[in-house]
């Protein structure tokens, strides 16, 4: 054997090695059915519990927003008693608050006063 063939002959083994080696990285590297199967269902899981996650967020963010109306509304209701309490307050002549008061609210009537109700019903 001549130099040039010894060397194209090193070169086919190196080549060969090479091949053997890249086989056995490949091999390594593939996973086993059983283990694709399980990553798998284990994506699959995670993905569901994002989503289901995210939905049950919008869900009580939903909520969340009725029940802040809700308080806006509760609010609203008591700045305008609140403001009446100052009307009422603000008064000078109290005697004419009470009057008024008997009279709307507890049902009083001055004496020699008649009143009639309509008890025909609508």
């Amino acid at each position: 054997m001549n130099e040039s063939e010894a060397r194209k002959a090193e070169k086919i083994r190196k080549n060969a090695q090479a091949v053997r080696k890249k086989r056995l990285s490949m091999k390594k590297r593939q996973t086993s059915p059983l283990m694709r199967f399980i990553i798998t269902v284990t994506s699959f899981v995670f993905v569901m519990y994002c989503v289901t996650s995210i939905i049950m967020t919008q869900a009580e963010i939903a909520e969340k927003k009725q029940e802040l109306d809700l308080l806006y509304e509760q609010a609203e209701k008591l700045e305008e008693q609140n403001a009446e309490y100052l009307s009422i307050l603000s008064e000078e002549d109290e005697r004419a608050f009470m009057e008024r008061y008997a009279v709307e609210v507890l049902g009083y009537a001055y004496p020699n006063e008649r009143r009639f109700y309509d008890t025909a019903g609508k």
